[in-house]
């Protein structure tokens, strides 16, 4: 699709189009390729579906992109695209997903994201600062996974783990965990069923923002004062931020989506040139509180 004028051509995969963060992302490269001259971008959604997904990859090679961006349906399933590209010879970029295969990628692929080490070890500490300023000795963890097959859900929960294990932080005991596959409405039901069940707890770790918004709709709806428990998600969506200034969530992590789609653009761009770029690139994660919020409100 490359023209003599230099115009080029970048397919777009995502996940999902109706899940908040990944709208931020994709709204993000969209707007950054607005100000490149001679980019379109062609943006599918995958609508969750893995070989829908591979469908896309092989229709954006069959109609000769300089580029494919690819947000990973199931990072445990990313081979197949990563061949098909290859194969092709066309760039790939993953982007926010790791891909279970990155660190075996051709030399024409990268992938963009921040660290999933840092979300959940950043969450969990100052969960645990808060609990220890509150003079906890003792205290109970919920925790909310994201979808199982996604390397980020995976990852935030150990990170969970490891927090809990050091000697700082080892008064926590998590006593329940489950996935809430990333959805507000899951994260609510998923509390509404421990609530019932008598479970008895200090904290809400959440693998991301709409699954602890919904454990906090749950909470309220159940009369637990948000004073009570302590509340933490991932991304720190516009809705989570709306939710801290209302002090019902207590702490998320940003996750600068739009800054991880120009990276992905910026790494598909330069493959396209044939330029040499990082296999990994990372885009830090930051913890956001009240105390730092209003850095955070026009972020993302």
């Amino acid at each position: 699709m490359s023209s003599a004028g230099g115009s080029k051509t970048v397919g777009v995969s995502m996940a999902a189009f109706d899940d908040n963060f990944l709208t931020v992302l994709r709204n993000g490269m969209t707007e950054y390729a607005g100000t490149k001259e001679g980019l379109e971008l062609a943006v599918e959604d995958a609508t969750n579906d893995v070989g829908k997904q591979l469908n896309q990859v092989e229709n954006f090679i069959a109609a000769g992109v300089d580029a494919i961006i690819v947000n990973a349906v199931d990072t445990s399933a990313t081979q197949a695209i990563t061949d098909a590209a290859a194969a092709a010879g066309i760039p790939l970029v993953y982007v926010n997903r790791e891909p279970i295969n990155v660190d075996a990628l051709p030399d024409n692929q990268a992938f963009v994201a921040s660290n999933e080490v840092d979300s959940g070890t950043l969450q969990t500490k100052e969960v645990c600062r808060l609990l220890k300023e509150q003079g906890a000795t003792a205290a109970n963890i919920i925790v909310m996974q994201g979808e199982l097959s996604n390397q980020a859900a995976v990852v935030r929960t150990k990170d969970v783990h490891d927090v809990i294990a050091t000697p700082d932080c080892s008064f926590m005991t998590v006593v329940e965990e489950q996935t809430g596959n990333w959805q507000r409405q899951q994260g609510a039901d998923l509390m509404t069923n421990w609530i019932t069940a008598g479970i008895k707890f200090d904290a809400v770790i959440s693998n991301n923002d709409e699954m602890a918004i919904g454990a906090i709709q749950a909470l309220k709806s159940s009369g637990v004062s948000m004073d009570d428990v302590i509340v933490a998600g991932i991304d720190a969506t516009q809705d989570a931020l709306a939710a801290m200034q209302a002090g019902d969530l207590d702490v998320t992590v940003f996750q600068n989506a739009a800054g991880q789609g120009r990276g992905a653009l910026d790494a598909a761009l330069a493959l396209a040139e044939g330029q040499a770029v990082e296999q990994k690139v990372y885009i830090p994660f930051e913890l956001v509180t009240p105390a730092n919020i209003q850095d955070y409100l026009t972020a993302n």
